[in-house]
């Protein structure tokens, strides 16, 4: 059984930052370590990270599934 906070690749998300909530796309789902910029990012198929793609700059970020939550697309 997935899991409440599953996400898959194509996933509209959204997170908290210091500059405020945070919505973007899903582009890659982490099962293993990597090293980003100097910082190692824990991953692993029981607790995988996130690669992110921000919908408004474009900012890549990796966060954990418990920083996320689905967002719902803005209607136009």
């Amino acid at each position: 059984m997935p899991m409440p906070n599953a996400f898959k690749r194509g996933d509209l998300v959204e997170w908290h930052s210091e500059a405020g909530r945070v919505r973007g796309v899903i582009v890659k789902k982490l099962v293993s370590n990597v090293r980003v910029k100097g910082y190692v990012h824990h991953a692993s198929n029981a607790e995988p990270q996130y690669v992110i793609k921000s919908v408004k700059t474009d900012h890549v970020a990796i966060h954990k599934g418990s920083a996320l939550r689905h967002a719902r697309a803005k209607k136009r």
